[in-house]
């Protein structure tokens, strides 16, 4: 041990310069850390202000593709809608045309004459007219005016069986014979 001691205190002289080199490599390396302290420091506003730059456009680009989904799913949802429309309308329509049958086929049974039944009235009194005129040709004026009191008298008749079908006529009337 005593050998190493004196190697220790023999090391201990040449030492000195060891120890201020050593110093001196300190004290370098910690100016250096304050060096790269003091420049990060100055440069990292500019670091900051290029992190919210870059923020800013990923925000942007982030809000036109959600823009875009939201106006695909919008666009979607009038498509489903207008198609749930439409099939709703059809049978709206459908329930519509059985419900005038029906009503049509119980005002039949009950005998109240169809439009189609008054008009073919009309036409038949037109040509029995006619005939009437080109057998008696003296009294064509009075035929006339019967002729028009039996047509505005029909027309009302036949407005009155096809919209309001459901409702009861307001005078009675002898029930249509069908012919024999």
């Amino acid at each position: 041990m005593v050998k190493k001691l004196q190697k220790n205190s023999a090391d201990k002289k040449a030492s000195p310069d060891l120890t201020g080199a050593v110093k001196d490599s300190a004290q370098q390396i910690w100016l250096a850390g304050l060096g790269a302290f003091s420049k990060a420091q100055q440069e990292g506003g500019k670091v900051f202000e290029a992190l919210v730059k870059e923020g800013l456009t990923i925000q942007r680009k982030t809000q036109s593709v959600a823009e875009e989904k939201i106006s695909d799913a919008t666009q979607k949802m009038t498509h489903m809608a207008s198609d749930i429309q439409s099939r709703a309308g059809y049978q709206w329509d459908k329930l519509e045309n059985i419900f005038e049958e029906r009503v049509a086929k119980a005002l039949n049974k009950l005998g109240v004459p169809s439009a189609r039944d008054v008009e073919a009235l009309v036409a038949r009194m037109d040509e029995l007219n006619k005939n009437m005129e080109a057998l008696n040709p003296k009294a064509p004026a009075a035929r006339k005016a019967v002729k028009a009191a039996v047509k505005t008298a029909a027309k009302p008749a036949a407005s009155k069986a096809d919209g309001n079908a459901a409702k009861p006529a307001a005078t009675k009337r002898p029930a249509a014979r069908k012919p024999v």
